[in-house]
């Protein structure tokens, strides 16, 4: 499925969204650990810590749709099904990576998720991939590894963190189909519905009474969240599943600097080094997609 030419003028600012979204998505990882580690008091299991992503991404959005009144059509019910369960799976296996190890090592570990979505577009969107986005891809993933810093014992939270890459690997490819059929705000109030309900009944099977910190920073990881989910779509539609994917390692870039911000985290010679060869990655690919248009 190529791309229409009416979704095709400037990449950098399909760029930029990428840029955005992905700080958004690096502070929601920031906000779960704290609840998942006690930081905020007792520590939240990571089905409460989706029913707080996901109930109040469902509040901020419906009160978008109620102040925006967009024009509202038919949704694929099969197609955001699919979606939900992925990314309601993915997020809540990433949430429980990120309470028992390193936040860089369980993000860098997700950071899987663009290699299977990439692999995913070629049968499932039709989409072509060269070489050069490849290459691109792969010298990302080494930046990733870097990061990754493996010393050949893995944690078994690592698996954790895997199969949140698989699953929303397989989520963008829904995202993809559904970005070319429906609006944004339609697909995120259908998505964050769905998902609410699902994650409603999953809690209440380990529900806890949060404290009011505990409240305010489910309440702040959702709407970010939902923040980040807007400015992601916006981009898809825009560009192709290949092109967007490899941005999502620039999370690590801003997970990073959250951990030298809040918490006073220098990032060590390590750090800076993966994250230099994320940015090549990514500027490699931006440059082949230019090159391409010319």
């Amino acid at each position: 499925m190529e791309t229409s030419g009416e979704h095709q003028p400037d990449r950098r600012v399909t760029a930029a969204l990428m840029v955005a979204a992905t700080a958004l998505f690096a502070a929601t990882s920031l906000i779960a650990k704290a609840i998942g580690t006690g930081a905020l008091g007792p520590a939240l299991p990571p089905l409460m810590v989706s029913f707080g992503r996901f109930g109040f991404a469902l509040a901020g959005i419906a009160l978008a749709l109620a102040v925006m009144r967009p024009v509202l059509t038919r949704p694929a019910w099969g197609t955001h099904l699919a979606r939900t369960l992925c990314g309601w799976g993915g997020i809540t296996l990433m949430f429980a990576a990120v309470a028992q190890m390193p936040l860089p090592d369980a993000t860098a570990i997700s950071f899987l998720s663009p290699v299977f979505t990439m692999m995913l577009a070629i049968p499932l969107l039709g989409e072509r991939v060269g070489p050069v986005r490849w290459g691109a891809a792969v010298i990302a993933l080494i930046g990733a590894a870097i990061l990754l810093r493996p010393t050949g014992a893995i944690q078994p939270a690592a698996f954790l963190a895997l199969g949140a890459a698989a699953a929303m690997g397989l989520e963008a490819i829904f995202i993809k189909r559904l970005t070319g059929r429906e609006g944004r705000l339609q697909i995120l109030i259908v998505n964050n519905g769905m998902g609410a309900a699902v994650a409603t009944v999953a809690a209440l099977a380990v529900w806890s009474a949060p404290n009011p910190a505990q409240w305010a920073a489910l309440a702040a990881l959702g709407l970010i969240m939902a923040g980040g989910q807007a400015l992601n779509l916006a981009a898809m539609r825009r560009a192709d599943a290949s092109f967007v994917a490899p941005f999502f390692y620039l999370t690590l870039v801003w997970a990073a600097g959250f951990d030298l911000w809040v918490f006073g985290v220098l990032p060590d010679g390590v750090s800076l080094i993966g994250a230099a060869v994320l940015v090549a990655g990514a500027g490699l690919l931006v440059w082949r997609d230019r090159q391409r248009r010319r």
